[in-house]
């Protein structure tokens, strides 16, 4: 277990590197769980744009719009997930001029498979931190991060 510290004499570039290495400790346990159950091919930044294709399916403006980037970013991650088996392309029912992006059930089961494993690793971090701590740690982070500062343009972050 990592050292513990009073705070006192931290210096400031340390907590973004322990918030990013708590970050990054969760997401590669997540990816090798989630290649151990056949999906190898998946990149942090694509869990994101799953999400932004959500349960219903979304244009490729919409997705660009919820994950913070320009369609064109959009359309090339839609055609990296498409190319994957994530997601298909098919034709709106409600405006024959647009394709609407759907998740597949490969795009399904992954982001099941992601939900379990968040909720498996987070179990984790009570077992080892306890409940109260974890609790208290989420509840400072959300105040320090409103919900409304979070973006989910990150994929450049994890290009590569």
């Amino acid at each position: 277990m990592a050292e513990e510290s009073n705070g006192a004499e931290e210096a400031g570039f340390e907590l973004p590197l322990l918030l990013f290495a708590g970050f990054r400790s969760i997401i590669d346990a997540m990816h090798r769980d989630l290649a151990a159950h056949g999906h190898q091919d998946v990149r942090p930044a694509y869990g994101f744009a799953l999400q932004a294709v959500g349960w219903e399916g979304a244009s490729a403006s919409e997705i660009g719009r919820r994950l913070g980037v320009s369609k064109q970013a959009a359309g090339k991650t839609v055609d990296k997930l498409e190319g994957l088996g994530y997601v298909e392309r098919v034709d709106d029912p409600e405006d024959g001029r647009r394709k609407l992006v759907r998740l597949t059930a490969r795009g399904v089961d992954m982001l099941a498979r992601s939900a379990e494993g968040f909720d498996r690793l987070r179990a984790e971090w009570v077992a080892e931190l306890g409940a109260e701590r974890v609790g208290a740690m989420e509840a400072d982070l959300r105040r320090m991060a409103p919900a409304a500062a979070f973006r989910l343009d990150a994929e450049r972050w994890f290009a590569g």
